[in-house]
């Protein structure tokens, strides 16, 4: 395990230091040591230690990776501790995988965006002729919230296909599908069985073949209890007064489009690469899409994309996602212009609020003060510092 200590690692202060240091020089100040991953460092302190939940904190600039570390435990019953490829349940993030399965369709001609509910399930209630691909994948669909749906008595864990069935007895939408936003897991559930029933083959071995495999995301897997395994696996957790209780999995757990998938920090790098366009899944027509607003029926656009959120922070350009479920945190978000890039993974059941925002402040605040950030070296990865500690 890469402990919190690892962050005081030489190498990666040398190698902060010296993006903090003047342009003139292009080696760094041995001792020049920044603020900032001290800060950090106090921040991430109660993920550490091994009576914890933990965490994986993984951050770039401009694709090069400057921190990649990770805290505390993946499993507290057995001891295991969190690595860069611990593999955390993502819940919501999943949703840009979601909604990149659906751009891969449209790129095979296989599916359109203006592609109708009933188009795709011909038993779909009359309602279903209104909504369209587009309408699920940037939450204006009005669908019913599926957990609304679901009886007390409930005691079997709900699946898309579950929520495909409950959506298929409804006769309406909270609003006319294109003229609000709401934001919606029954529509990305709805989506999941919209990819299955394109591609004739399950959502996950979709997945597997059509990003997984082909970005080199090696470990991430859309989890589906007795047919497949996840390595690496983080377990989720709650805090009581008694200490940690084991809090992994919910009813609403199985159910994949809205928040099925588990990665690590690793394979999210390599995700990325995707995300922002060094690697190519689609064609850039398509690509170019990925984070533009939903356009309403009146005109008004909505800030989210094909599965990410888009708003200004601080006055600065940010394309987001959280991933909130049982026992799991998580948070991904990209400053475009900065070139500046957070992933957090946690698998305890709480986030203090601001929490990411104060992380991201300390790095925002660092790049500021980095007037040479284009042209000073690079930090190391993890992974470089192993195999290039000089």
């Amino acid at each position: 395990m890469r402990s919190l200590a690892a962050l005081g690692h030489p190498a990666i202060m040398i190698a902060l230091a010296a993006s903090l240091s003047s342009c003139s020089s292009s080696r760094p100040s041995d001792d020049k040591v920044p603020e900032t991953s001290s800060e950090i460092r106090a921040l991430l302190s109660d993920y550490n230690g091994p009576h914890q939940p933990g965490a994986a904190l993984m951050v770039s600039r401009h694709g090069r990776v400057l921190l990649e570390e990770s805290f505390g435990m993946a499993d507290l019953e057995n001891r295991h501790p969190v690595g860069t490829q611990t593999n955390f349940r993502l819940a919501s993030v999943t949703k840009q995988f979601t909604a990149m399965a659906v751009m891969i369709l449209v790129r095979d001609d296989a599916l359109g965006y203006d592609t109708r509910l009933t188009d795709i399930f011909p038993a779909f209630p009359e309602y279903g002729k209104t909504i369209t691909v587009d309408h699920l994948v940037h939450h204006t669909s009005g669908l019913i919230d599926y957990e609304s749906l679901l009886p007390d008595t409930l005691t079997m864990q709900v699946k898309d296909r579950d929520v495909l069935r409950l959506m298929g007895e409804q006769d309406s939408t909270y609003f006319e599908p294109g003229s609000e936003f709401r934001y919606s897991n029954s529509g990305y559930a709805v989506l999941a069985m919209v990819i299955e029933t394109v591609s004739g083959v399950s959502f996950a071995r979709f997945l597997a073949s059509e990003i997984f495999i082909p970005a080199g995301m090696k470990s991430s897997v859309t989890f589906e209890d007795g047919v497949s395994s996840v390595p690496n696996r983080a377990y989720g957790y709650s805090r009581t007064d008694s200490g940690w209780a084991f809090t992994d999995q919910s009813l609403t757990s199985a159910v994949l489009g809205d928040g099925g998938i588990y990665s690590s920090i690793e394979d999210l790098v390599i995700w990325l690469d995707v995300v922002q366009g060094r690697t190519k899944l689609v064609p850039d027509e398509l690509y170019a899409r990925l984070f533009e607003p939903a356009v309403l029926s009146h005109g008004n656009t909505v800030p989210y994309g094909f599965g990410w959120r888009l708003d200004d922070y601080k006055g600065k350009r940010r394309i987001y996602h959280g991933g909130s479920t049982r026992g799991f945190r998580n948070r991904i978000q990209w400053f475009p212009e900065e070139g500046l890039t957070l992933v957090f993974l946690s698998n305890r059941n709480e986030i203090s609020d601001g929490f990411i925002e104060r992380i991201t402040d300390v790095l925002l605040n660092y790049e500021g003060a980095n007037a040479c950030r284009h042209t000073s070296p690079p930090l190391l990865s993890s992974r470089q510092r192993e195999t290039n500690p000089n």
